[in-house]
């Protein structure tokens, strides 16, 4: 989990301003699933790759670049990490919005955490990395393996919107 918290606020650049939902029909809308911040995990297994629609509070907008904002609600915990090729106003954070997105999955499994040891250890024998990166790294691999052997399962699923508009 530590990886995509670190993956999802990695820098990027700034570029414009986002617009309303004129790249959405009328027909895809009507048949666009809404799904909520609080069950956004539970509900949007079976959605990846297809567009849904989500209101929320936007919680934080990405100050490096600003190509990324965090939706919550107020009755829980749960967060819903929204991604974008262009960037957000920061003048959203506070705000209630409505975004339509497509669902994404990023899979964690075992061939996962032996990509990133190994990839981790070419790049300090290449000089590009530090001892301490490589400990963190390895021990990133280790959290998600035992995240996956206590649950029982193959893999680790986390989900974030790929942004499309503002309804």
């Amino acid at each position: 989990m530590l990886f995509a918290v670190v993956l999802f606020f990695a820098s990027c650049a700034n570029d414009t301003d986002k617009t309303n939902d004129e790249n959405v029909t009328d027909d895809q809308k009507s048949e666009m699933k809404v799904v909520t911040v609080a069950n956004f995990e539970t509900e949007v297994a079976d959605l990846v790759d297809e567009q849904v629609k989500i209101t929320g509070i936007v919680d934080h907008v990405c100050k490096h670049g600003g190509k990324k904002i965090v939706l919550v609600n107020d009755g829980s915990d749960n967060k819903v990490h929204v991604e974008s090729e262009e960037a957000f106003e920061q003048e959203l954070a506070g705000s209630e919005v409505t975004v339509i997105g497509i669902v994404r999955e990023f899979r964690v499994d075992e061939a996962y955490c032996q990509q990133l040891e190994n990839e981790t250890s070419e790049q300090y024998i290449e000089g590009e990395d530090h001892e301490s990166d490589i400990s963190m790294r390895k021990e990133e691999a280790q959290f998600y393996r035992d995240s996956m052997a206590t649950a029982g399962v193959d893999h680790l699923s986390f989900y974030s919107l790929e942004f499309v508009s503002f309804e």
